[in-house]
């Protein structure tokens, strides 16, 4: 029996993949955004430990609207991939129930290791949908602003393509960090070298998620950025649905 670690659910997302969404927040992640609203997920050791079983008792209450809306089950984090044996279980009894399986990722910790990527193809066959966070395509960039460098989470990327796994891109706009138009010309050339990608979703930065950092005792890192106007937004969508 699998237990994992989760650090919370909403069980009426609807902004986290298609129709109405039971969100699984997993617990853990090796990057550390700058701009990131959860910071009390990156403990691998914190959170709540669950079993897939209770999990899934709870997620079967919602079924109807589910359904209704075809929606189905997201898991996000945190860094859902850091715990795949878990996730492997839970979209198990999720396709036992013909439920739609989605999962919300930055890759941060992705592998091309035999270890990793045995349990990765195993995952990709129960998953329907991976919303992909592309942080930053400029890599000195992507390690001032993340901690980590992004070659690994590029390579994802190219590897979904290549198993033809749905994909939505998800891009967060930080002012003065990953709104410059060259990178996101950049990064457009970059999505258009793939071809699973569905969706392209431009996330405006805000700053809900200050007050985490103020109770960890963290000193938040973009205290003096204010989130993007709606023109700044509209750019940054025409650039990356922008064909080359």
């Amino acid at each position: 029996m699998v237990i994992g670690r989760i650090h919370s659910i909403e069980s009426f997302g609807t902004v986290d993949g298609p129709g109405i969404r039971y969100v699984i927040f997993m617990q853990g992640c090796l990057l550390r955004c700058q701009f990131c609203h959860n910071p009390d997920t990156w403990d691998t050791k914190g959170g709540k430990e669950i079993e897939v079983d209770e999990l899934m008792a709870d997620i079967q209450t919602y079924l109807p609207y589910m359904e209704s809306s075809n929606g189905g089950v997201t898991v996000s984090g945190g860094e859902p991939l850091l715990q795949m044996d878990f996730l492997i279980e839970l979209f198990t009894k999720c396709k036992e129930l013909d439920i739609h399986t989605a999962i919300d990722s930055s890759a941060g910790c992705f592998s091309n290791t035999p270890f990793f990527m045995k349990k990765l193809e195993k995952l990709l066959q129960l998953t329907d949908l991976i919303l992909l966070d592309l942080k930053q395509i400029d890599n000195d960039k992507h390690k001032k602003l993340t901690g980590l460098p992004n070659t690994h989470i590029l390579e994802f990327a190219r590897i979904l393509s290549d198993r033809n796994v749905p994909v939505w891109i998800r891009h967060v706009l930080v002012p003065g960090k990953t709104d410059n138009p060259e990178d996101l010309k950049r990064l457009s050339a970059f999505i258009q070298t793939l071809k699973n990608v569905q969706k392209i979703e431009v996330l405006p930065y805000h700053k809900l998620g200050v007050y985490k950092w103020e109770n960890l005792g963290l000193k938040y890192p973009l205290d003096n950025v204010e989130p993007p106007s709606e023109e700044v937004v509209r750019r940054a969508i025409d650039i990356l649905n922008a064909t080359q």
